[in-house]
Protein backbone atom coordinates (compact mmCIF):
# COMPACT_ATOMS: atom_id res chain seq x y z
CA UNK A 1 0.00 0.00 0.00
CA UNK A 2 0.77 3.52 -0.66
CA UNK A 3 3.22 4.55 2.07
CA UNK A 4 1.17 7.99 2.43
CA UNK A 5 -2.12 6.52 2.10
CA UNK A 6 -4.60 9.64 1.73
CA UNK A 7 -7.47 9.34 4.88
CA UNK A 8 -10.37 11.77 5.20
CA UNK A 9 -11.52 12.60 8.72
CA UNK A 10 -15.56 12.64 9.70
CA UNK A 11 -16.11 14.78 12.45
CA UNK A 12 -19.28 16.32 14.26
CA UNK A 13 -17.68 18.46 17.14
CA UNK A 14 -14.67 19.34 19.02
CA UNK A 15 -12.14 16.72 16.93
CA UNK A 16 -10.14 15.72 19.67
CA UNK A 17 -9.46 12.19 17.73
CA UNK A 18 -8.67 14.28 14.73
CA UNK A 19 -6.20 16.19 16.31
CA UNK A 20 -4.50 12.59 17.61
CA UNK A 21 -4.53 11.57 14.12
CA UNK A 22 -3.20 14.71 12.61
CA UNK A 23 -0.38 14.08 15.43
CA UNK A 24 0.26 10.79 14.16
CA UNK A 25 0.73 11.21 10.97
CA UNK A 26 3.16 14.61 11.94
CA UNK A 27 5.57 12.26 14.39
CA UNK A 28 5.40 9.44 11.55
CA UNK A 29 3.33 7.06 13.83
CA UNK A 30 0.55 6.87 10.80
CA UNK A 31 2.11 6.33 7.27
CA UNK A 32 -0.70 8.21 6.07
CA UNK A 33 -1.88 12.05 5.14
CA UNK A 34 -4.95 13.65 5.83
CA UNK A 35 -6.16 15.27 3.33
CA UNK A 36 -9.92 16.35 3.71
CA UNK A 37 -11.86 16.72 7.00
CA UNK A 38 -15.42 16.40 6.69
CA UNK A 39 -18.15 18.05 9.02
CA UNK A 40 -21.74 17.27 9.85
CA UNK A 41 -22.12 20.79 10.97
CA UNK A 42 -20.54 24.25 9.89
CA UNK A 43 -19.85 25.12 13.56
CA UNK A 44 -17.60 22.26 14.58
CA UNK A 45 -14.25 23.35 16.44
CA UNK A 46 -12.49 20.38 14.56
CA UNK A 47 -12.86 22.16 11.34
CA UNK A 48 -10.96 24.73 12.42
CA UNK A 49 -8.21 22.28 14.07
CA UNK A 50 -7.91 21.52 10.18
CA UNK A 51 -7.81 24.52 9.06
CA UNK A 52 -4.34 24.85 11.68
CA UNK A 53 -3.10 22.00 10.50
CA UNK A 54 -3.35 23.01 6.57
CA UNK A 55 -5.93 20.69 5.93
CA UNK A 56 -9.09 21.08 3.20
CA UNK A 57 -12.61 21.04 4.84
CA UNK A 58 -16.22 19.87 3.78
CA UNK A 59 -19.62 20.56 5.18
CA UNK A 60 -21.44 17.55 4.48
CA UNK A 61 -25.24 18.27 5.42
CA UNK A 62 -28.25 16.37 3.35
CA UNK A 63 -30.68 18.94 4.58
CA UNK A 64 -28.25 21.69 1.90
CA UNK A 65 -29.33 19.16 -0.81
CA UNK A 66 -32.54 18.64 -2.42
CA UNK A 67 -32.65 15.15 -1.87
CA UNK A 68 -30.09 12.19 -0.54
CA UNK A 69 -29.06 10.81 -4.03
CA UNK A 70 -28.05 14.13 -4.67
CA UNK A 71 -26.25 15.01 -1.27
CA UNK A 72 -24.82 11.07 -1.61
CA UNK A 73 -23.34 11.75 -5.06
CA UNK A 74 -21.72 14.82 -4.35
CA UNK A 75 -19.60 13.53 -1.06
CA UNK A 76 -18.17 10.86 -2.94
CA UNK A 77 -17.42 13.02 -5.86
CA UNK A 78 -15.35 15.14 -3.06
CA UNK A 79 -14.01 11.76 -1.97
CA UNK A 80 -13.08 10.67 -5.29
CA UNK A 81 -11.18 13.97 -5.90
CA UNK A 82 -9.26 14.22 -3.28
CA UNK A 83 -8.46 10.40 -3.95
CA UNK A 84 -9.40 9.11 -0.31
CA UNK A 85 -8.43 5.60 -0.11
CA UNK A 86 -9.11 5.61 3.61
CA UNK A 87 -12.01 7.22 6.07
CA UNK A 88 -11.67 7.35 9.88
CA UNK A 89 -14.91 8.64 11.76
CA UNK A 90 -14.01 10.75 14.97
CA UNK A 91 -17.14 11.45 16.99
CA UNK A 92 -19.35 11.74 13.75
CA UNK A 93 -22.79 11.25 14.59
CA UNK A 94 -24.21 10.91 11.04
CA UNK A 95 -24.55 7.44 9.63
CA UNK A 96 -22.14 7.29 6.88
CA UNK A 97 -24.91 7.00 3.34
CA UNK A 98 -24.90 3.64 2.03
CA UNK A 99 -23.00 4.33 -1.74
CA UNK A 100 -19.50 5.99 0.66
CA UNK A 101 -19.72 2.41 3.07
CA UNK A 102 -19.61 0.27 -0.51
CA UNK A 103 -17.21 2.17 -1.93
CA UNK A 104 -15.16 1.86 0.80
CA UNK A 105 -15.58 -1.31 2.58
CA UNK A 106 -13.22 -2.57 5.14
CA UNK A 107 -11.55 0.87 4.56
CA UNK A 108 -13.45 2.54 7.19
CA UNK A 109 -13.00 3.07 11.13
CA UNK A 110 -15.11 4.86 13.77
CA UNK A 111 -13.96 5.14 17.56
CA UNK A 112 -16.16 4.13 20.25
CA UNK A 113 -15.94 5.37 23.88
CA UNK A 114 -17.27 1.81 25.42
CA UNK A 115 -16.65 -1.68 25.18
CA UNK A 116 -18.59 -2.69 21.85
CA UNK A 117 -21.21 -4.32 21.58
CA UNK A 118 -22.12 -2.91 24.69
CA UNK A 119 -23.13 0.58 25.20
CA UNK A 120 -23.21 1.16 21.34
CA UNK A 121 -25.89 2.11 18.62
CA UNK A 122 -28.19 5.30 17.83
CA UNK A 123 -28.03 7.52 20.34
CA UNK A 124 -25.48 6.36 22.38
CA UNK A 125 -22.18 8.80 22.40
CA UNK A 126 -20.39 11.10 24.57
CA UNK A 127 -21.45 11.30 28.03
CA UNK A 128 -24.80 9.16 27.10
CA UNK A 129 -22.32 6.26 26.83
CA UNK A 130 -20.19 7.29 30.12
CA UNK A 131 -23.25 7.94 32.07
CA UNK A 132 -25.14 4.33 30.72
CA UNK A 133 -21.88 2.62 32.23
CA UNK A 134 -21.89 3.78 35.49
CA UNK A 135 -25.78 2.96 35.77
CA UNK A 136 -24.76 -0.47 34.69
CA UNK A 137 -22.54 -0.53 37.47
CA UNK A 138 -19.71 -2.53 35.11
CA UNK A 139 -16.21 -2.52 36.48
CA UNK A 140 -14.74 -1.46 33.44
CA UNK A 141 -14.82 0.46 30.56
CA UNK A 142 -12.90 1.30 27.84
CA UNK A 143 -12.66 2.16 23.81
CA UNK A 144 -12.93 0.27 20.74
CA UNK A 145 -12.06 1.04 16.92
CA UNK A 146 -14.31 -1.23 14.81
CA UNK A 147 -15.16 -1.25 11.04
CA UNK A 148 -17.96 0.73 9.66
CA UNK A 149 -21.38 -0.99 7.98
CA UNK A 150 -24.08 0.37 7.40
CA UNK A 151 -25.59 0.23 11.12
CA UNK A 152 -24.39 2.10 14.44
CA UNK A 153 -21.39 0.84 16.13
CA UNK A 154 -21.68 -2.53 14.44
CA UNK A 155 -19.26 -3.44 12.30
CA UNK A 156 -16.27 -5.71 12.91
CA UNK A 157 -14.23 -4.81 16.03
CA UNK A 158 -10.02 -4.32 15.18
CA UNK A 159 -8.92 -2.93 18.61
CA UNK A 160 -10.42 -2.48 21.89
CA UNK A 161 -8.40 -1.14 25.18
CA UNK A 162 -9.69 -1.69 28.12
CA UNK A 163 -9.96 0.61 31.75
CA UNK A 164 -11.25 0.07 35.23
CA UNK A 165 -14.44 2.01 36.33
CA UNK A 166 -13.28 3.73 39.58
CA UNK A 167 -15.27 4.19 42.31
CA UNK A 168 -16.73 8.26 42.56
CA UNK A 169 -16.00 8.16 38.87
CA UNK A 170 -18.89 11.12 37.53
CA UNK A 171 -18.85 10.91 33.65
CA UNK A 172 -16.68 13.71 33.73
CA UNK A 173 -13.76 11.70 35.11
CA UNK A 174 -14.91 8.41 32.66
CA UNK A 175 -14.97 10.45 30.11
CA UNK A 176 -11.32 11.58 30.29
CA UNK A 177 -9.85 8.29 30.69
CA UNK A 178 -11.23 7.23 28.14
CA UNK A 179 -10.16 9.70 25.78
CA UNK A 180 -6.60 9.40 26.89
CA UNK A 181 -7.29 5.34 25.93
CA UNK A 182 -9.01 6.28 22.61
CA UNK A 183 -6.09 8.58 21.43
CA UNK A 184 -3.88 6.37 21.77
CA UNK A 185 -5.59 3.54 20.01
CA UNK A 186 -6.97 4.91 16.83
CA UNK A 187 -3.86 6.44 15.13
CA UNK A 188 -2.75 3.04 16.16
CA UNK A 189 -5.43 0.90 14.45
CA UNK A 190 -5.56 2.99 11.03
CA UNK A 191 -1.76 2.26 10.89
CA UNK A 192 -2.56 -1.59 10.89
CA UNK A 193 -5.24 -1.04 8.52
CA UNK A 194 -3.42 0.65 5.98
CA UNK A 195 -0.32 -1.70 6.62
CA UNK A 196 -2.70 -4.83 5.77
CA UNK A 197 -2.56 -6.22 8.97
CA UNK A 198 -6.34 -6.04 9.32
CA UNK A 199 -6.67 -7.86 5.74
CA UNK A 200 -9.58 -10.15 5.65
CA UNK A 201 -10.20 -13.34 3.75
CA UNK A 202 -12.02 -13.11 0.67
Amino acid sequence: MNSRAKIAVFISGGGTNLQSLIDATNSGKLSGEIVLVVSSKSNAYGLERARNAGIDTFVFRKKDYPGSEEAEKDLLEMLEEYEVEYIALAGYLKLVPSPVVRRYKDRITNIHPALLPRYGGKGMYGHHVHEAVLASGDKESGATVHLVDEIYDHGEIIIQERIPVMAGDTPDTLAARVLEVEHKIYPQALENLIQGRYAKDE
